[in-house]
């Protein structure tokens, strides 16, 4: 059965970093793009971050500078590393594989002091 896990999610201050993490599983994971999603109240999914199977990446305007996406294809796993958190960056942060309409259960992310 194919399925992403996510964790690593959690409540922190502002200026604080966390790092999640997108365990895949039941699908050739190197072989596919990676995106990383988040999802604020009452708003769609937006598109935080993406790695490719190459390794090239794309990122949001809004998390440039301060967020790192990566992949250990050994461990079927994708990272995000968010560092300088804000409040708005708030919310329910989701792993995808697009080739296989595939979405993670979701992790939550409070940034707040």
């Amino acid at each position: 059965q194919d399925q992403l896990v996510e964790s690593g999610g959690g409540l922190v201050q502002p200026g604080d970093s966390l790092r999640l993490s997108c365990r895949a599983s039941g699908f050739d994971f190197p072989s596919y793009n990676i995106a990383w999603y988040r999802q604020f109240p009452g708003k769609q999914r937006e598109l935080v971050a993406v790695i490719s199977q190459r390794r090239r990446i794309t990122y949001a305007d809004s998390v440039k500078g301060r967020f790192t996406i990566s992949r250990d294809n050994d461990k079927n796993t994708a990272f995000l590393q968010m560092n300088s958190l804000k409040p708005e960056d708030t919310g329910i942060y989701y792993c995808y594989c697009e080739t296989r309409e595939l979405w993670g259960q979701g992790t939550q992310v409070t940034v707040s002091s």
